[in-house]
């Protein structure tokens, strides 16, 4: 079935989202992104205490892609 669209105004969209005006069979957005975080990183809560002495986080990445978004 046909869609009728009147006026539409976009201030902005970004860089991961999809705009649509009309009809739509199938949409798929893709994004990827690489964290680096060391131990105790994403701890959340009151009161939180970590020692972990002298940890490191290594972020070398010889071959430099992991899974490509095409």
């Amino acid at each position: 079935m046909p869609a009728i669209v009147g006026a539409v105004k976009v201030n902005s969209v970004s860089a991961s989202a999809i705009f649509n005006i009309g009809d739509v069979y199938s949409m798929n957005p893709n994004s990827s992104a690489k964290t680096y975080a060391g131990g105790g990183s994403f701890n959340t809560g009151d009161g939180i205490r970590i020692d972990l002495n002298q940890s490191h986080t290594y972020v070398y990445d010889k071959d430099k892609l992991d899974q490509p978004v095409t």
